[in-house]
């Protein structure tokens, strides 16, 4: 069976990573996105176990202290975290996975599975960023200062990542996003372990 792949995408608040990796899914039945645990408490219309596993900081550290995250972060005041068992079932059962976390806990992740690819979404401006952020009707000025000051910090860690979507136009950034998929499906190494009977039975033909 062929091994899964996993991406790690990143993005500053406001760029428009979850809506774009949302309407990526929609073109393909064997990708799952990873589900982390966190401390933050739930937005309204987040679904425990669908958004995040949401638990309490005594639990978080039990699972640190256990050695169960892959990665784990502190974003704004509160601990994010990856399950290791999860996600390496997931790629053993060869399903590609996607894990959508900081700056913080991608480069965490490159380290320690140097197979994985990265991919960093950004915004197309600075004030479409605010704009957005501003949209999303939850925080006031202050609150949204701060998130630009984070986001700034943030996006300055692109350059660690293999891949680059501008997300201007939806469409166009959802097709890139699914284009890296299919191209990384396409490489030897993939095709060859996936297409193994075929290519030994292509050079093996009777004279």
């Amino acid at each position: 069976m062929t091994k899964g792949t996993l991406y790690v995408i990143s993005a500053a608040s406001g760029a428009g990573k979850t809506t774009l990796v949302s309407a990526m899914l929609q073109q393909f039945l064997d990708v799952e996105v990873s589900v982390s645990h966190t401390t933050r408490a739930p937005r309204e219309g987040e679904v425990d176990g669908v958004n995040y596993h949401f638990i309490d900081k005594a639990q978080f550290e039990e699972m640190v202290d256990a050695g169960e995250f892959l990665e784990s972060a502190s974003v704004f005041g509160n601990m994010y975290g990856t399950s290791k068992q999860h996600i390496g079932q997931q790629l053993l059962n060869g399903k590609d996975v996607i894990l959508e976390i900081d700056w913080q806990g991608a480069r965490q992740i490159r380290q320690l599975m140097t197979g994985c690819k990265s991919i960093y979404i950004a915004p197309p401006s600075v004030t479409a960023l605010r704009e957005r952020l501003s949209n999303r009707g939850q925080d006031d000025e202050a609150v949204i200062d701060k998130r630009m000051r984070e986001a700034v910090s943030e996006m300055s860690h692109y350059v660690e990542f293999e891949y680059l979507v501008i997300n201007d136009n939806f469409d166009e950034a959802r097709d890139n996003l699914v284009a890296i998929i299919k191209g990384n499906r396409m490489l030897f190494e993939c095709q060859s372990q996936k297409h193994e009977t075929l290519l030994a039975e292509l050079l093996n033909t009777a004279d």
